[in-house]
């Protein structure tokens, strides 16, 4: 079987990605190394080939930590899995290969990945969505931040890129920590928006032509209207304006976490529901059912883990 790799920009990703290549060969895996891209761009490549994935990122938090991110061929890891998964690693004990070398090269990374999540959005949003919208782009340290620039600027928006850094920047969406700069980059460039992204490209930052942050789970209720979704799974911790908007026909409140938020779609899944939709207070989105765009565009194929793309660019549209 084949696993897809992938990381953000930590000092210690390529490290780490060389580790978890070498533990996986040891368990005659192949690697497809998907190189330095967004989480949801590794799991909507590895899932449309049917490939588990790794993706070697710490999110949000400071650049000296960093984790790895496990995701089976089909979505994420759930809670359902981790009772198999903490069971089969207390079968091991001592017979656990042990690995000699985790220096080993990793193989040249693909363009592949990255192009299938930015063509994931030039098929469902129609040309020229975001023509004459000026958007700041604050790029920092994300993961995401050439394929939002390439998103924005083939959908017709001007793009005023701000704010790179070679030094990993631990931008948390739900603790902005800057908002009075953002908010002067809105104004100085005279702009609609300022979007970016965190370390991973999972969580979405949104400023709006006031300055002001457009929290995740008021961007989530927005986007959940804009794809006009039937189904819609939060966390208890998010706006009550969900329930209080009569926007939507089916909501599900979980628990903290997304693997809570993908169980109550897979419900409404299976109870028949479409479009299925969910999200989390950080701002990350998540797509249970296909959807198709409501005024005419194309169909984005479901993705259930969180992601920073699609909310930007259906608020940007809407």
């Amino acid at each position: 079987m084949t696993v897809a790799l992938g990381g953000d920009y930590r000092p210690s990703t390529e490290r780490i990605l060389r580790a978890v290549a070498s533990g996986f060969r040891a368990e005659g895996f192949q690697i497809l190394h998907c190189g330095l891209i967004p989480t949801p761009a590794l799991m909507a490549y590895a899932m449309s080939r049917n490939f588990p994935s790794a993706m070697v990122t710490g999110s949000h938090i400071p650049d000296d930590r960093n984790g790895i991110k496990f995701n089976l061929p089909w979505g994420e890891v759930l809670k359902s899995d981790e009772v198999e998964i903490l069971a089969h690693y207390d079968t091991l004990g001592s017979e656990a290969s042990t690995l000699d070398d985790l220096s080993g090269a990793l193989p040249p990374a693909i363009v592949d990945a990255a192009e299938y999540y930015r063509q994931r959005y030039f098929r469902f949003f129609p040309p020229a969505s975001l023509q004459g919208l000026r958007v700041v782009l604050y790029q920092h340290s994300s993961v995401a931040r050439e394929d939002l620039k390439r998103l924005l600027e083939e959908l017709g928006a001007d793009v005023i890129p701000v704010g790179w850094s070679d030094r990993f920047v631990p931008v948390d969406t739900e603790a902005v920590e800057d908002l009075p700069q953002l908010a002067g980059w809105v104004r100085d460039h005279r702009a609609e928006a300022l979007v970016s992204a965190d370390g991973d490209g999972d969580r979405p930052l949104v400023v709006d032509e006031r300055g002001r942050q457009l929290r995740g789970d008021v961007l989530g209720i927005l986007v959940a209207r804009y794809l006009e979704a039937e189904s819609v799974a939060a966390p208890v911790s998010c706006n009550t304006a969900l329930e209080k908007s009569g926007w939507f026909a089916h909501i599900r409140r979980t628990r903290i976490g997304s693997p809570y938020v993908i169980e109550a779609m897979m419900k409404a899944v299976e109870e028949g529901r479409r479009p299925v939709v969910g999200y989390e207070a950080n701002g990350g989105f998540l797509t249970g059912t296909d959807v198709f765009h409501p005024t005419g565009g194309g169909k984005l194929p479901s993705l259930p883990t969180r992601d920073a793309a699609l909310p930007i660019l259906s608020v940007l549209a809407m």
